[in-house]
């Protein structure tokens, strides 16, 4: 199999299939709920930033990076040299080492046997000489035609309702009066079309799930939310950025000082919901929402 000229294996139970890289990554390049031919994963193979350690390529579908991002720390090249190991129910993708930072990356893809979930471990160890300050990263690119949605908290802390209890982050290119932005007391949707300049948000999301509705599916994402903990850009951990090509869903664990030989570990399961008929908009998430019971 095939990936725009690199190899690929699957993984599949007959709730969905999905594709991985074999040399290259770790990346999930490929995402399919039942029997559709239609790959809810962006594909862009043509999309690549230039850095003094060479090009680095985000093909599209699913990354690991660790944080805070920076020019070239985040951009390593990660196009070769990859070893998979299979498991029972899934596979585990082990890239080596980056020489440039001395952390190794590796995700640990198990599907759920009884409905359409898939747990989605990412590790990164410290394989280098000195202490590196960082936080995973699990980076999601889907095709556009969906709304990303981010759950707010709504109750006051403390109950007085004296003290902030929302945040919302903005990037320098982030305009807030972007079309493809809806800020709600409940919800921030972020419509995924194919506009310019992007479009970046971010958030503490206390509830500990988000997602991507697009016609007919809902991609949804869970993940362990520590409210103490010091998360990277102004204390988000979750974020959604949007271009011309593709639109991003991305959750992140809390800053740790990771010291040689350690390793850190951030854990999302998704969940793919189909058959559905909720119109792109405020009212067809929240009615959504509403009907999957999501907390």
């Amino acid at each position: 199999m095939d990936f725009h000229g690199y190899q690929v294996a699957n993984c599949e139970n007959r709730f969905l299939r999905l594709d991985y890289l074999k040399e290259a990554g770790p990346r999930i390049v490929r995402l399919f709920l039942g029997d559709s031919p239609v790959n809810l994963m962006a594909e862009v193979p043509d999309v690549v930033t230039k850095t003094n350690h060479g090009e680095y390529r985000f093909l599209g579908g699913h990354r690991l990076w660790h944080a805070p991002e920076a020019i070239p720390r985040s951009y390593i090249p990660d196009s070769e040299g990859l070893e998979t190991e299979s498991l029972e129910d899934g596979v585990r993708l082990i890239q080596p080492m980056e020489t440039q930072t001395g952390i190794r990356k590796s995700i640990e893809i198990r599907l759920d046997p009884f409905r359409p979930a898939i747990s989605v471990l990412h590790v990164l160890k410290n394989m280098g000489l000195w202490p590196v300050e960082l936080a995973p990263w699990a980076i999601t690119q889907l095709r556009h035609g969906g709304i990303a949605v981010i759950p707010q908290q709504q109750e006051g802390i403390p109950p007085t309702g004296l003290l902030p209890n929302r945040i919302l982050v903005t990037w320098p290119y982030t305009r807030l009066h972007d079309p493809r932005l809806q800020l709600e007391d409940d919800l921030y949707l972020v419509d995924g079309k194919a506009l310019m300049p992007p479009c970046k948000i971010g958030t503490l999301n206390r509830r500990g799930w988000t997602g991507y509705l697009l016609p007919g599916i809902y991609f949804n994402k869970r993940f362990p939310v520590f409210p103490a903990g010091r998360y990277v850009d102004h204390g988000c951990n979750n974020e959604v950025f949007v271009n011309d090509r593709f639109l991003e869903v991305e959750t992140l664990s809390p800053l740790t000082m990771l010291e040689p030989g350690d390793m850190v570990s951030h854990n999302e399961t998704w969940e793919l919901t189909g058959g559905l008929d909720y119109p792109l908009s405020l009212d067809g998430v929240r009615a959504m929402i509403r009907d999957l019971d999501l907390p």
